[in-house]
This record gives structure tokens, C-alpha cells and sequence, in this order.
């Protein structure tokens, strides 16, 4: 069996020995140290045999939107399956914790496992919103408390990542490529990482991240760098100028080739070949001989029109003297709407006057500094680009740099827990309870409603009453024409639980989970809110809680 194969046991667990990989920063200590010590308190305080469940959910969609791509799931399930605290993470913890703690505390942290937990989660891939759970936890109090912060910081970066490339996927179009090129603009190593996986998650069809490529097997794409065009002067500079004919094998002057056919574009593209670069020229000569069959250029290095363009059409057309096909160019700065119009328009010429109908679909790749609103804004102004590389606005999630995901406890040994606050949005909903998506005849998701873990699941064409949890006039009834249950077990026994999928599929999900939502939900100016309900019985349920916890003011 390859590290590639699946392996399913009588438990029914589903582990791909390749995905399993964990990254080696992910591990117990990889917390806040209040977790631990709560878990002594917990432990002195004889609550070893506590039953406890936390929910992780987010209290507000990210990016001034109505949705958010659920991400980080699999990682979850990976710290779960090896959460073990090692001897000398007991050893650093008997040396940093505060003196006078018994040494059976750390005997009994060097036990335990995520074997007595219990995760269920939506599928990786899927829609959100806030409130609503993405991950529910059951176990022992101790366990699944000192897994929030590692949980947190698992999902919340995911998920706020596949939600920004899921909104620049839905702006550019699916006719449009996108590619991340933010590593160097990253927090960091492991965020360039998970950058540019949950980028691909989210919609993206590609990254310049090699490690990334291997890692999780995302296709890598890129070009050179100004670097490349200005290290030439001029054309004496080429060590090498020849080139095997595809076709014929024979070496031919690819130089001479583009001197000649430079010549000639100067008068199709009425452009001077005095005022483009020779060292450009020598460049992109180097680059293509280099990569004839992937000859990509960037054209902007001293001036789009008066050299770059010039300078490629030349270098493209004798690589097809020799049987190669050019892919295009990138433009990593100016006005890119016009200059991608500018370039459309000479490769329109260039394969008019030499019968190069190919030239026709020439790639224009645009860089530089690439946001949302700027998608947004090129698309009004009818631009030429048929790819976007985008880096530090996708990267580091400039217009929201955190979700705010939390983690809550909401029963303990069967009993319902809640947090109160004057801030009504900070207001847990508590107990047990169950999520599931109803869905109206057109196949449009309408509301999540979450219940009791008690109550029946709603049925498909029975009348349900579903109310705002804070607000009691807000309610409407809802007869679905499909039911989802959201929550799925994950994780069970020390096992996984469902089969998991593959990066691609998780890609998929993404799509097909947004095509559920009406378009006004997704639109990006002042979307409609998505409704999030509960049931009668859990909104009876919280607000008699509330007041049995909420202290009773006293004037006098």
C-alpha cells in the first residue's frame, strides 16, 4: 500500500497516511498558558470525571459580507489524533508553571489523549455563519478545554483565508485565473503556507509558493522578476543565442530571428525600435531560450508600450520561426486597465499582419498590489486580463485581519451553560444542539435553525417555527423543501470518523456550497443578511436560563 491509499479498519475509521502529515509547530503547547492552568485548577478541583461541550463558532461574517468559507478542519483533526504532550513538554512545564504543584498533575497530563473526545463539524468546505457551531466538542472538561487555543488558531486564519480567495474568486469571474503570489508578504512562514493552501481552497488556481506545491499538491506558476530584465544592457551580452528547431532539431540564431522581426512590428505597432531597451531585448531572448515552450514575460520593467511590448511580440514571433509557441506577458504596474487593453489590441494586430491567428490568446497576467475593489474597478473599465497574481492584500487579509472565531462552554455533566453580557451579541446560546440548513423549492439555502439535541429534526414540508434568539418579535415560519443536518461525527474513540477529502474536493465543496446562496447574499455592496434562528423550544430555553443567571438589580 503507497502513502497514498486509504485505510479503513472495522471502527470504520478513514486515514490517507499522506495527508496525515502534521505540521510540527502544531502541537499541546502550542496554547495559552491560562489552558493549563485551568486544567490544574479543573484537576484539583476533582473535575477530572466532568463531561463538558464547546462550541466554536464566529459572531460576525468577515470582510463586510453575508458568508464565510468554512476552513482548517482536517488540521483539527490531525492535532487531535496526535495530542499527546511529550516528556519534555512535562519537563519545560514542571520548570515554568508556578511552584507547588503536585507532580500527579503532570503524571496525569502525560496520559492524556483526544481519545475520549468527540467532534462533530460541518464539512470543510461549506458556507457559514455566525453563531452557528462549525465545530462542536464533547469529552472530558479538562481534554477539550485545553484544546480551544490550538483549535482557534487551526480554523480561524483558514477560514478568514478561503473566504477572501472565495470573494476574489466570485469578483474576477470564473473566466478569469487567479494566483496567489503572496508568500513574501506573509506573517511568516507558516502563513505564506497557509496562505496559499486555503487560497487554492477558496478558488484559486494556483500559487508561486514551491513548497506549497509539493506540500499539498496546488499547481505552481510564475514568471521572473525586474531582476531578470535589468541584469541585461544590451544584446552582447547573450552567451547563447541558439536554438533547436522543434520540429527540425537544426540550432538556429533566435537573436537574429527577433532583430528581424523587431524591425518589421515597429511599424505594425507604431513604435520606434530607437526608444525600446536592447537590454530588455537580450533579456527576454536569455529567458526564451531558457523556456521556449513557456515563454512568459514581464513587459513593464522601462515602458510597456514603447519597449515591453515591442520587445516580446519580437521574441515571440521567432520563437514560432522555430516551432514554439509564446504564452504572454505579466504587467506588474501602471494603468493596468489600459495597458491590458493596449496589449490586446497589438497582439490583435501582430496576428492580423503575420498570420499568427495564436497570437490572439496571448495570457495578460496582471500584478501589482491587487485588491478586491480594484477587480471590482477594472471590471467597469472593460479591461484585457485574463489572469490576476495576487499577493499581500490576499495574504494578510488587509480589509480584516482576523475572524474572531471562539470557543464557549455550553453544558457540563448534561447541564446547559450560558455567558451573559450587556453586549447581547456576546450572549451564549446554551446547551447541546443540533444545526441544520433549510432549503426552499428553488434549491436556495433559506435560514439555519439550530435546535435542542433533544428535539425531532425538522421535516421537509412541515410548517417550522423559526424566531431570532435575542429578539422576540422576529420570527417567521419556514416549510422547507429540503432539510440539511449540518453536523457530521469527525472524530470518535481516537478515531476519524469520515472518509477525508482531498484538497480538490474541498475546492469543489467551496463552489458548490456558495451556489446555494441567492446571488443578494453574495453580492459585495450591502448584502442581504443571511438568517440564523432557533427553535421555540431552545429560544424558551435560552431566555428562562438568562433569567434564572442574570443577577436581579436592587434600588433604593
Amino acid at each position: 500500500m503507497n502513502d497514498r491509499e486509504m485505510s479503513c479498519n472495522t471502527g470504520g475509521q478513514f486515514m490517507d497516511r499522506g495527508r496525515m502529515n502534521q505540521n510540527g509547530v502544531v502541537q499541546p503547547l502550542l496554547t495559552d498558558l491560562y489552558q493549563i492552568t485551568m486544567a490544574y485548577a479543573y484537576w484539583k478541583s476533582d473535575k477530572t470525571d466532568d463531561q463538558a461541550v464547546f462550541d466554536l463558532f464566529f459572531r460576525n461574517n468577515p470582510f463586510h459580507g453575508e458568508f464565510t468559507i468554512f476552513a482548517g478542519l482536517e488540521e483539527c483533526l490531525k492535532f487531535l489524533d496526535s495530542f499527546h504532550y511529550s516528556q519534555s513538554d512535562i519537563e519545560y512545564l514542571r520548570q515554568t508553571l508556578p511552584e507547588g504543584i503536585e507532580n500527579e498533575f503532570f503524571e496525569y497530563l502525560g496520559n492524556l489523549t483526544a481519545h475520549d473526545v468527540t467532534l462533530y463539524a460541518i464539512d470543510e468546505g461549506t458556507v457559514a455563519f455566525p453563531r452557528v457551531p462549525i465545530i462542536k466538542l464533547e469529552g472530558p472538561l479538562i481534554i477539550v478545554q485545553l484544546l480551544e487555543t490550538t483549535l482557534l488558531t487551526l480554523v480561524n486564519y483558514a477560514s478568514l483565508m478561503a473566504t477572501n480567495a472565495a470573494r476574489y474568486r466570485m469578483v474576477a469571474g470564473k473566466h478569469v485565473k487567479l494566483l496567489e503570489f503572496g508568500l513574501r508578504r506573509a506573517q511568516g512562514p507558516d502563513g505564506g503556507l497557509s496562505a496559499s493552501k486555503y487560497s487554492y481552497t477558496g478558488g484559486f488556481d494556483g500559487t508561486s509558493n514551491v513548497l506549497a506545491g509539493k506540500l499539498f499538491n496546488i499547481p505552481v506558476k510564475g514568471t521572473h522578476a525586474h531582476a531578470y530584465i535589468t541584469s541585461f544592457s544590451s544584446v552582447g551580452e547573450l552567451k547563447t543565442r541558439l536554438l533547436k528547431h522543434k520540429q527540425t532539431g537544426i540550432m538556429e540564431d533566435l537573436l537574429e530571428h527577433a532583430i528581424r522581426h523587431r524591425q518589421m512590428l515597429s511599424h505594425v505597432l507604431d513604435v520606434s525600435t530607437e526608444e525600446s531597451s536592447e537590454g530588455e531585448l537580450a533579456a527576454m531572448v536569455s529567458y526564451a531560450i531558457a523556456f521556449p515552450d513557456g515563454f512568459m514575460a514581464l513587459v513593464d520593467t522601462y515602458d510597456v508600450k514603447r519597449s515591453g511590448l515591442l520587445n516580446f511580440s519580437a521574441v515571440a514571433l521567432a520563437l514560432n520561426d522555430l516551432g514554439y509557441h509564446a504564452l504572454g506577458i505579466r504587467i506588474d504596474s501602471g494603468d493596468l486597465a489600459y495597458l491590458s487593453c493596449l496589449a490586446r489590441e497589438a497582439f490583435e494586430k501582430v496576428a492580423d499582419r503575420f498570420k499568427v491567428p495564436w497570437f490572439n490568446k496571448l495570457t495578460i497576467v496582471a500584478s501589482n498590489d491587487i485588491n478586491e475593489d480594484t477587480i471590482l474597478s477594472l471590471n467597469e473599465q472593460g479591461h484585457k486580463i485574463d489572469c490576476f497574481g495576487i499577493g499581500t492584500h490576499l495574504v494578510t487579509c488587509q480589509r480584516q485581519p482576523a475572524l474572531g472565531c471562539v470557543y464557549k462552554l455550553v453544558e457540563i455533566n448534561g447541564q446547559a451553560r450560558i455567558k451573559l453580557s450587556q453586549d447581547v451579541e456576546k450572549v451564549t446560546m446554551p446547551g447541546n444542539k443540533n444545526a441544520y440548513r433549510l432549503y426552499s423549492a428553488d434549491g436556495h439555502a433559506l435560514i439555519d435553525l439550530l435546535q435542542k439535541d433533544s428535539e425531532l429534526p425538522p421535516a421537509v414540508g412541515q410548517k417550522v417555527l423559526c424566531r431570532h434568539p435575542f429578539q422576540e418579535s422576529k420570527r417567521a415560519y419556514v416549510i422547507p423543501s429540503h432539510v440539511e443536518s449540518l453536523y457530521k461525527v469527525y472524530w470518535k474513540a481516537g478515531k476519524i470518523c469520515q472518509q477525508l477529502p482531498t484538497l480538490e474536493q474541498v475546492r469543489e465543496k467551496v463552489q458548490i456550497s456558495l451556489k446555494t446562496l441567492r446571488n443578494d447574499h453574495k453580492r459585495t455592496l450591502n448584502p442581504t443578511p443571511y438568517k440564523v434562528a432557533v427553535s421555540d423550544n431552545l429560544y424558551n430555553f435560552i431566555h428562562d436560563l438568562w433569567l434564572q443567571n442574570a443577577p436581579i438589580g436592587e434600588l433604593s
